[in-house]
């Protein structure tokens, strides 16, 4: 526990401008990023009576070891680069939100000739129209599917849409008329463009328009005895209408507005936010986090506010955000979010009326959420510790293992040897952990030679990192120099240099690879596996770190210089999570093996033709059809490819000449002999794990 008066900045040494600080610990890891008006007034918080402050706050300058601040010229700037540090580097003292899961969203891909209406996640694109989130991505099916009668609008994926275009045939959705069919050419690009655009218009709450026009044509049609169209379109009303009670009006005004709602208790708080466009709800998201600092109401609106729109530009910004409490430096957070959405963005707090009722319903459902969480975490850290005691106490270890590592070896029929290793940090998978090897130091098939490599290059990196910090001086074992990883230890820092942190960038504050030790070593496999991986670490010089091995067979537990495995009960708890590492590991290995199995299957003998590219590779095939009647052209025929000279396709009848012709590749399945396509690929029969 460091003392803040050791680090304190001396009077008068902290610039009265508003500017953004970080503090770091004695690794350098940036632990807390804020912002303030004055930082000399700010940072002056910090450094009182430790009695004084918020055991929160106590607890973070305690753990500091350094801070340091940057100036700006406006709070606005400083509340920009306070978000990007926290996105940057992640400070464990910052309230951060926890969002389980990735909210879909009604999308309509303007960008394309014939635009596309589907479900997208993550990241938004230049181009695409997008409504909501969603909670659930069959809301928008359903909403989809009711609108389609009304707005027949491409849905197809595009390499359905080229195959209706190839055969002249329209999809299902063509026949029973929910799609236009423009794959066919029954609309043309405009008609179809501009059913797309009234989609989007309908969605964005002009929804009144498109009814009056129906029911007027309904009219129409029943004067004229046009009886089936007028039921026709009596049967597009209603689908309108129901698409339109599935978000009810909850502001008549066509308002747009995002209503955030805070419920929250001394170590934890819940968010709400409702998104209304046009009046009506058109998406729910909701986060949690843990109070890790010591912030209010106000405080959590206002990381809300940065992770909300802290990517966000133009109308996804609304024109009116409704919030139990604004923030501190309101003025700053208004300019900021004005300067994102493009125009004037009001922030307030709703006093009564329909805003008012709304934002109460709002936050009732983040006071839901919160206790729905509560129960849920309750029961899963429950869960988990009693997982790491349990294994703790069957190994013998003095402490639970908050970090485990696991490694596991993946080959098919002894070629493409490959590695993996997962990290589970408190029970749960920590996946920018992960790390994948190719096996180097030998060819051909040897788990327990393997599986010692994989362990040696593991922490022979990690000792190189802390020899290169200077944090000890490792002495190097025989044979270790360079490392079978083709990694060179560093060097200890020169005499006045910063020496930097364990496994941190200089001066970032961001983690490096394999930089972290485990306390528990997972391998897959039995007592073979076991002692290699334990070999590895003897030699290396590290004794603190336990080792195991889970062997599939009886789901026994071994441990190195055991005669007899370690059993645990079916119904254990360590047991579960053992597994649940080892099978983790398990899938990583097999994706990456198999992914490198392909990729030297589909190899062709047209890759080593000395420039030739991709481009007239591709040409090449399209003009023949595949390698085996390339192989049969003569070197005129491979002249009239556009962009061949006779150099390249003599080179290019030569490399074919050379090349055996590779066996011919068999559906596993069926028997079935596949006939070269013309990249030199094969199916895959599928890959074990041996």
């Amino acid at each position: 526990m460091a003392d803040p008066s050791s680090y304190r900045p001396k009077p008068g040494q902290i610039p009265d401008s508003p500017g953004v600080y970080k503090f770091r610990d004695e690794h350098r890891r940036v632990i807390y990023v804020g912002k303030a008006k004055s930082l000399r007034q700010r940072l002056a918080n910090y450094f009182q009576d430790l009695a004084g402050l918020h055991p929160r706050t106590r607890t973070m300058v305690t753990t500091a070891a350094s801070v340091e601040w940057t100036v700006v010229s406006t709070e606005v700037e400083a509340l920009q680069l306070e978000y990007s540090w926290i996105k940057e580097f992640d400070p464990r003292f910052n309230v951060k939100y926890r969002d389980d899961k990735s909210y879909p969203y009604l999308a309509v891909t303007l960008n394309e000739d014939f635009p596309r209406v589907q479900v997208m996640r993550g990241q938004k694109r230049k181009g695409v129209r997008y409504f909501g989130p969603y909670s659930h991505a069959w809301a928008i099916r359903d909403t989809v599917d009711l609108l389609l009668r009304v707005f027949p609008v491409r849905t197809c994926s595009a390499g359905v849409f080229k195959n209706a275009e190839r055969t002249g045939r329209p999809c299902l959705l063509g026949y029973i008329g929910k799609c236009s069919a423009p794959c066919v050419g029954r609309v043309s690009p405009e008609e179809h463009r501009e059913l797309a655009e009234e989609f989007c218009d309908f969605m964005a709450g002009r929804t009144g328009t498109y009814i009056r026009r129906l029911e007027k044509d309904m009219m129409v049609a029943a004067e004229d005895m046009e009886y089936e169209r007028a039921a026709r379109l009596r049967d597009d009303i209603e689908a309108l209408k129901r698409a339109m009670e599935k978000s009810a009006v909850v502001l008549a005004d066509a308002t747009d507005a995002d209503l955030i709602a805070v419920a929250e208790d001394e170590l934890e708080a819940a968010v709400q936010i409702f998104h209304v466009r046009g009046g009506r709800v058109r998406g729910q998201r909701g986060w949690v986090t843990d109070k890790v600092e010591a912030v209010d109401t106000a405080g959590l609106v206002e990381h809300a506010l940065q992770q909300l729109y802290g990517d966000e530009t133009g109308d996804a910004v609304p024109k009116e955000v409704l919030v139990p409490a604004l923030p501190e430096d309101v003025d700053a957070v208004t300019q900021w979010l004005t300067g994102r959405r493009g125009s004037n963005v009001s922030l307030r707090i709703p006093q009564r009326g329909d805003k008012k009722a709304l934002m109460e319903t709002v936050g009732r459902n983040a006071q839901q959420a919160l206790v729905l969480h509560k129960t849920k975490r309750a029961s899963d850290l429950t869960t988990r510790s009693r997982a790491l005691e349990e294994i703790a106490e069957a190994l013998g270890l003095e402490t639970a293992p908050l970090r485990i590592e696991c490694f596991d070896i993946s080959h098919f029929q002894g070629e493409d040897v490959v590695a993996s290793m997962v990290v589970f940090e408190d029970g749960l998978p920590r996946k920018s952990e992960y790390r994948r090897f190719q096996i180097r130091g030998f060819e051909g098939q040897d788990d327990v030679r393997s599986m010692h490599e994989v362990v040696s290059r593991r922490f022979k990196r990690y000792l190189a990192e802390r020899e290169r910090t200077g944090e000890w001086a490792v002495e190097e074992p025989d044979g270790a120099a360079g490392g079978a990883d083709g990694t060179t230890p560093g060097t200890v820092p020169a005499p006045g240099e910063a020496p930097t942190a364990l496994g941190l960038a200089d001066e970032t504050g961001r983690p490096r690879k394999f930089a972290y030790p485990p306390q528990l070593v997972v391998v897959d496999g039995g007592r073979p596996q076991v002692a290699a991986a334990r070999r590895a670490l003897d030699e290396l010089g590290i004794d603190d770190v336990a080792v195991c091995g889970l062997a599939k067979r009886l789901e026994e537990v071994w441990l190195p210089d055991e005669e007899d495995p370690v059993v645990l009960p079916r119904s254990s708890e360590g047991l579960y999570l053992l597994q649940r590492v080892r099978d983790t590991a398990h899938d990583f290995a097999i994706r990456y093996q198999r992914s490198k199995r392909s990729k030297r299957i589909r190899t062709s003998p047209l890759d080593d033709v000395p420039g030739l590219g991709d481009t007239r590779k591709q040409a090449l095939i399209k003009h023949f059809g595949s390698v085996k009647r390339l192989r049969q052209a003569t070197i005129e025929q491979i002249c009239e490819v556009p962009g061949l000279g006779r150099k390249t396709a003599e080179a290019v009848a030569v490399a074919l000449a050379q090349a055996a012709p590779a066996a011919p590749a068999v559906n596993t399945a069926t028997g079935e002999i596949i006939e070269d396509d013309g990249g030199g690929t094969a199916q895959d029969g599928g890959s074990r794990d041996d």
